[in-house]
């Protein structure tokens, strides 16, 4: 479609005011913190396809109104809100539009009766959190993200929250959802605690990453904020495989501390600013909640750690983590270590108890003996459950050689992380979203249920005008 013709059209539906065509704002909003690309190249250009522009609606009505016009001419377009993703998920479609949803970004309701926070997509986390601790509440949702972060985001990628232990990832705090679809239909799914009415329509839009929808308004549980009942420690553990068995014993007692991390010797050395002691990995632990849970949770790991032989190193290490967990997104636009010529990044996946330790080891040693011009490979787990936990795979190498080299090496490091998750029956994202770049592994992560991802789609969005390139490979 001519493009503008089609501006002139999208102007009369939400008004000059919310259409954006400079290149300034077009840029922003297709702006991916994945980092082969995290910053301009030297000549200013561009490293994604061009959006035509970027529409930022005031209300759900407007959302779809845009929706049902973009539908109708078979337009390609991207949702956004916070703009914190990591894994290409934003990426426009050349020519296509981006509906930004920043501008819905209003606290609906605090219902402290039924504990439910409601608050529009384009809502600050950061903020939310804010105005909830100072009422004595939290949503306990504090991904690495969250100085950025917003809630349609969260939902769309499927986030989750370093305290994940004791709250859950997104899908356990949220209660309901609007959305808008591609036709410009909204739909909404009740604030309810639990229903037995069909397949959870929620899960529709969780994760979905704008591939599905618009989600346009969230609605989230709220907890007690006592962060004075905290319980904290912090203990050395003699390699990664005696630290992840540490964490199975606890989550199979059924403990449920709000932290659980467990550094590997790379990251400690990297953390404490020195080698890290007879090549000891560090686990971390926070327990929160009512006094009475916090404390008998502490005592709990405090006499298994005893009993184990841990290394106690005290309170301090997890201290600093809590006061220096945001800073590398904080930090993320002042190109610290691009200036210097290196790319930074990470990957995460989770696993099954019997396999993680196996991908654990098999990732770090392909890395530190494939990839010649890696300055750092490391790795934590930060999320455990009942039957396995997450590795966060953190990496550093040379990128002194333009982008194409950039690219071609950072897809060789994510491809050694793929494939070893792969090989153990692991999942290639635990909490980032699978954005655009993972997609080309999507048959072999979902196999036989693969197929059911594309009945969805041909029945939300026949079109595929939403998000194209995550999660579906294009037939």
């Amino acid at each position: 479609m001519n493009q503008v013709e089609m501006i002139k059209d999208l102007t009369a539906i939400v008004g000059v005011e919310s259409v954006m065509t400079d290149a300034e704002s077009i840029e922003l909003a297709s702006r991916d913190y994945i980092g082969f690309r995290r910053y301009h190249r030297s000549d200013g250009k561009l490293w994604v396809p061009k959006a035509a522009c970027v529409i930022k609606p005031k209300n759900p009505q407007e959302v779809s109104a845009v929706m049902a016009y973009l539908n109708e001419n078979g337009i390609d377009v991207v949702p956004r809100t916070g703009g914190s993703s990591v894994t290409m998920g934003l990426e426009p479609a050349e020519g296509g539009v981006i509906i930004d949803g920043s501008e819905m970004n209003q606290i609906l309701e605090i219902d402290e009766t039924n504990r439910m926070v409601t608050a529009q997509c384009g809502t600050p986390l950061e903020y939310l959190e804010e105005q909830l601790n100072a009422r004595g509440y939290t949503t306990g949702h504090y991904p690495q993200s969250l100085p950025l972060a917003s809630l349609g985001g969260l939902v769309a990628t499927r986030s989750i929250g370093q305290f994940s232990t004791l709250y859950g990832g997104i899908e356990d705090l949220l209660v309901g959802l609007e959305a808008v679809l591609a036709d410009g239909s909204i739909v909404r799914i009740k604030n309810v605690p639990r229903r037995s009415t069909g397949p959870d329509l929620r899960h529709l839009f969780i994760g979905s990453e704008g591939m599905m929808g618009f989600v346009t308004e969230v609605t989230m549980k709220l907890f007690e904020y006592k962060p004075e009942n905290r319980w904290m420690r912090a203990y050395g553990v003699v390699g990664m495989d005696k630290g992840l068995a540490f964490i199975r014993e606890l989550m199979v007692e059924g403990y449920k501390p709000a932290v659980i991390r467990l550094h590997d010797q790379y990251e400690v050395a990297e953390l404490m600013g020195a080698p890290a002691p007879d090549g000891h990995a560090m686990l971390l632990f926070i327990a929160e909640g009512p006094k009475s849970i916090a404390d008998a949770t502490g005592a709990a790991i405090a006499a298994l750690a005893e009993t184990q032989g841990l290394l106690d190193l005290g309170t301090s290490p997890v201290e600093v983590w809590l006061k220096t967990r945001n800073d590398n997104c904080a930090n993320i636009d002042k190109n610290t270590r691009y200036l210097q010529g290196i790319v930074s990044d990470t990957t995460e996946i989770s696993g099954n108890w019997d396999v993680i330790g196996k991908i654990y080891n098999g990732m770090i040693g392909r890395l530190h003996t494939e990839i010649e011009n890696l300055t750092f490979a490391g790795a934590h787990s930060s999320h455990s459950y009942l039957t396995g936990t997450n590795i966060y795979c953190r990496f550093i190498f040379k990128a002194d050689k333009g982008v194409d080299y950039v690219q071609k090496d950072y897809m060789k490091v994510v491809s050694i992380i793929m494939e070893e998750t792969l090989k153990h029956g692991g999942s290639i994202a635990h909490h980032h979203g699978s954005g655009k770049y993972r997609t080309r592994w999507m048959p072999e992560e979902h196999g036989t249920s693969y197929l059911l991802m594309y009945k969805i789609k041909e029945a939300l969005d026949p079109k595929h005008i939403l998000n194209k390139g995550v999660l579906l490979v294009e037939k």
